[in-house]
């Protein structure tokens, strides 16, 4: 078993409602504005923690996916995941309370519609940012292919 870190790191600048902050793969992968949630709209081209939440959630998951769709003897010609992380924000700050997952399968050949339903199901099981999430809370996927 192999272990690895990755790292990332912001910085902040001002107070939080008025201030700007960036995060920046350990790697240089990425290079992302940040912004403090606010309730009413966000400033374009800045993204929220919940935000890149699902990213990664998406990611993980797509990457996921697609490997396994080829470890279990199936092509496609593209994956595509959209992942929304649901939060509220209350009195003591805010809270993810679910992140779904729904994915499209481009040119699928090799695997029949309820294979695939499988394979995601077990990817969802596998994502290591499901298994994270769903310590606390409620994580569902769903994929079709066209």
């Amino acid at each position: 078993m192999a272990t690895f870190s990755r790292t990332a790191e912001f910085d902040w600048h001002g107070d939080v409602t008025a201030g700007s902050g960036r995060v920046v793969a350990g790697t240089d992968a990425f290079s992302v504005p940040v912004t403090f949630p606010v309730t009413l709209g966000e400033p374009p081209g800045l993204a929220t923690p919940e935000e890149l939440l699902a990213a990664a959630h998406a990611t993980c998951y797509g990457i996921g996916l697609r490997s396994l769709i080829t470890r279990r003897g199936g092509h496609a010609t593209r994956v595509a995941v959209t992942a929304t992380v649901t939060a509220q924000k209350g009195p003591d700050g805010i809270r993810i309370q679910s992140s779904s997952l729904s994915g499209v399968v481009d040119g699928l050949e090799g695997i029949d519609a309820a294979r695939l339903h499988e394979i995601a199901q077990e990817t969802e099981a596998r994502c290591t940012i499901s298994v994270a999430l769903r310590a606390s809370v409620k994580v569902s996927s769903q994929v079709i292919a066209r």
